[in-house]
């Protein structure tokens, strides 16, 4: 799919988010969906899940 469909499908998403739930709602949605893009990209990179794992240990002590 080319970024002009995702960033499509994305406001859609957004939109439904803050019609039917309100602005809490839309910020919810672009916030998960931002981490979720961010994580999608970095494993893309060559980063792998084992690393995210440990950097949430190292984070928690």
């Amino acid at each position: 799919m080319k970024a002009s469909g995702l960033g499509m499908a994305a406001g859609m998403a957004l939109g439904f988010a803050g019609f039917f739930g309100g602005f809490v709602a839309l910020l919810l949605v672009a916030a998960l969906g931002a981490t979720g893009w961010a994580v999608g990209h970095w494993l893309n990179d060559g980063g792998r899940i084992s690393d995210l794992r440990d950097a949430y240990e190292r984070g928690r002590q």
